[in-house]
């Protein structure tokens, strides 16, 4: 049994909203922190939305719902810093970023609190320097939807200790989720893989062999996979997906890992997936799916 009671999920987007439903789900106070109250409340109405959809699915009851969302906490405060057992910091992919955040959770959490990141890209090791406790900092990248996806990579960084994997690894089996030990490089396992999948997917769409829709359903049903690389694409994000693809060809200097110019001129368009209703198919507020093919 994990001794961690209270987790903070630094940042509330996409995949901060899911963590941070997960845990409540899971029985665990969580307080999720966003730059201001405004982005704080507008994560409070997708986790709602989340669960309003469960519960239109009989999946959970309101009361169930109701006590969820009574365990999470929405701030642009730090102040859940000092007495938070974990962090999970979910920003942006951005180094610099991240690198404030850790730097400002070092200086506020109790000296025993660990520090993780939710990065897909970044390095553990350089996010642990800006910190006086390397050895508590580790790597919790969980993979969307967060919420159906029982599977979350373990990172080590350089000094990361085994006591800070054990605890992690022992919260992880609590809430019954994989854990998935990897040692740092970029992209780790998921991202470094599914990201070469979606890339050649988008080749075969710029190259006309077949639609959107039957590129996704050949994969789907061929390889049973819940969602097609061109949707998977739209869920992740396809900013996301290309933030990850160009940091993966600056580290690997690989040519596997440069981004088909479909997917810098489908970003540059603003047809970013489901956070924008539109990417390679159309979505509705839920996150649905809306009529067949999207924009080619």
């Amino acid at each position: 049994m994990s001794d961690i009671q209270h987790i903070v999920v630094y940042g509330g987007g996409t995949m901060g909203q899911g963590i941070a439903e997960l845990l409540s789900t899971k029985g665990f106070e969580v307080s999720v922190i966003e730059k201001t109250q405004a982005l704080a409340e507008q994560a409070r109405h997708f986790i709602e939305l989340s669960l309003d959809k469960q519960l239109s699915k009989w999946g959970i009851t309101q009361a169930e719902k109701k006590a969820i969302l009574s365990r999470i906490h929405f701030t642009d405060e730090d102040t859940p810093l000092h007495h938070a057992d974990l962090v999970i910091e979910t920003i942006t992919e951005d180094l610099e970023a991240k690198k404030e955040v850790f730097d400002r959770c070092d200086r506020l959490c109790p000296a025993d609190t660990i520090l993780a990141s939710n990065t897909s890209t970044l390095s553990l090791t350089e996010l642990a320097a800006v910190t006086r406790r390397p050895e508590r900092v580790i790597g919790l990248h969980f993979v969307h939807p967060t919420t159906r996806v029982d599977l979350v990579e373990v990172v080590r960084g350089l000094k990361t200790s085994p006591e800070t994997v054990d605890e992690v690894k022992a919260l992880l089996e609590q809430i019954h989720l994989v854990g998935v030990e990897v040692y740092e490089s970029p992209g780790f396992v998921t991202t470094r893989l599914i990201v070469i999948l979606i890339n050649e997917a988008l080749y075969t769409l710029m190259e006309g062999v077949a639609s959107p829709e039957a590129i996704d359903t050949a994969m789907k049903r061929g390889y049973q996979f819940a969602y097609g690389p061109l949707e998977m694409a739209d869920r992740f994000g396809l900013d996301s997906v290309l933030a990850a693809m160009e940091r993966l060809f600056r580290e690997y200097g690989d040519n596997k890992f440069r981004p088909a110019p479909l997917l810098k001129k489908m970003v540059r368009a603003g047809h970013l997936g489901v956070k924008t209703g539109e990417g390679f198919f159309r979505y509705d507020e839920d996150g649905d799916r809306i009529g067949k093919e999207g924009p080619r």
